[in-house]
């Protein structure tokens, strides 16, 4: 049995359009489920017509709903957007040149740097060497 190129093509087409309606079917479930405003017997319906008629529905799903999913999704990206917030200053932030010349001062003071130290580093800090 010899398969040929257009085997192959037609095969990774195949694939290609399954693995596209898996990401659909995925959505329209999450969306299903996220969604407060459909009561459960709607829910339900949507359910069974996707177990029955799975590529017809999730394609009249995102027709018929698509603006309130893309909705519901901002929704929760801004909901979630200050509590991502509250990390990045103190994960992602560099210390500022000033932040590291008050903390070799505060050495300095202390007597952990000795003037020589405290000045190569203000000097390479503030990148004048």
């Amino acid at each position: 049995m010899d398969y040929g190129f257009w085997a192959l093509v037609s095969f990774l087409l195949a694939a290609f359009v399954f693995v596209a309606y898996l990401f659909v079917l995925v959505a329209v479930l999450g969306d299903l489920f996220s969604d407060h405003s459909l009561n459960g017997w709607w829910k339900a319906v949507w359910m069974v017509f996707l177990v029955f008629v799975p590529f017809l529905t999730g394609l009249v799903y995102v027709i018929a709903r698509g603006h309130g999913m893309a909705e519901r999704r901002a929704a929760a990206r801004r909901a979630t957007a200050p509590r991502q917030a509250e990390y990045s200053p103190h994960v992602a932030a560099p210390p500022s040149p000033s932040d590291e010349i008050a903390k070799a001062k505060s050495m300095l003071d202390a007597g952990t740097l000795t003037p020589e130290e405290y000045e190569s580093i203000k000097v390479r800090t503030l990148g004048e060497g």
